[in-house]
């Protein structure tokens, strides 16, 4: 079970208020697509989900339990720009989850758990399309490549949510197609929720079940600080969609998707773009 419930939580910053009263039930395996203006707090809400940011006030609760206070294994995040180590190749980017989970300052593993964990690594390498890249740098991969590597290095742990802050925001639109493409498959394939923030509104509504609006209800220009931003609109896709089940209008637009095969997203030249 991968439940999130919000409870009439409040962010501030001093006297500025940034969040007011949100409240909010997201079902386990859902996808919610998080959408409103740029500054509405859309991205600090994701933060107080993934634990970087704590409420003022309200309480958010995982499956029933309180909120752990910072990030763990069962939430993992994408951000807009590529979040995968420079130094480390796909395959030690992807491993790193496992490893820091065995030993928290060595981050090691040895003998048959860290042949475990490699198979596991690849495996997932191979999901999201980066079969044969294990050992390229971040450097040598396009922006779409880094990007799947990003979602492998979030999937590695399982985690119960998965949040994405505007992941494809960067990618041209061919990329970003093929992306939502795997997106979509990872949804159906998994046990996880997904909470996405988004200003494409193409995208909110292609890929998510339930699109949620944040908003000021309130705007008085000399006294914006005052007003933070709360869920103005809850719009659930119909006819619905559900993980796992195929849908009556096929795979593009909502049934699980089939593997990617071919790529646009070719290797960079062996050396540094």
């Amino acid at each position: 079970m991968s439940e999130l419930k919000i409870e009439k939580v409040w962010k501030e910053y001093g006297d500025q208020i940034v969040l007011e009263d949100v409240s909010l039930t997201v079902a386990s395996r859902a996808f919610v697509a998080l959408v409103g203006p740029s500054g509405c707090g859309k991205s600090t809400f994701l933060r107080m989900l993934l634990g970087q940011e704590q409420p003022t006030r309200g309480t958010i609760l995982l499956d029933g339990t309180p909120l752990p206070s910072e990030p763990c294994a069962d939430r993992g995040v994408v951000f807009q720009r590529y979040s995968v180590f420079p130094h480390l190749t796909a395959l030690g980017n992807v491993l790193l989850g496992k490893e820091l989970a065995a030993s928290r300052y060595k981050a090691r593993l040895f003998g048959q758990a860290r042949r475990n964990a490699i198979d596991e690594a690849r495996t997932l390498l191979a999901e999201v399309g980066l079969a044969g890249a294990e050992t390229k740098y971040p450097a040598q991969l396009s922006g779409g490549m880094q990007q799947r590597l990003a979602l492998a290095q979030a999937l590695i742990m399982r985690p119960k949510v998965l949040l994405l802050d505007e992941p494809f925001g960067a990618l041209d639109p061919g990329i970003r197609a093929e992306i939502h493409t795997l997106m979509k498959r990872l949804w159906h394939e998994t046990q996880m929720t997904v909470v996405m923030v988004t200003h494409d509104m193409r995208e909110a509504f292609t890929l998510a079940t339930r699109v949620v609006a944040f908003e000021r209800r309130r705007d008085r220009p000399e006294e914006k600080e005052r007003y933070g931003a709360t869920i103005t609109k809850d719009i659930s896709i119909w006819p619905p969609r559900i993980a796992g089940a195929t849908s009556i209008f096929g795979p593009d637009r909502d049934g699980p998707v089939s593997s990617l095969g071919h790529s646009r997203d070719d290797l960079a030249p062996s050396g540094n773009f």
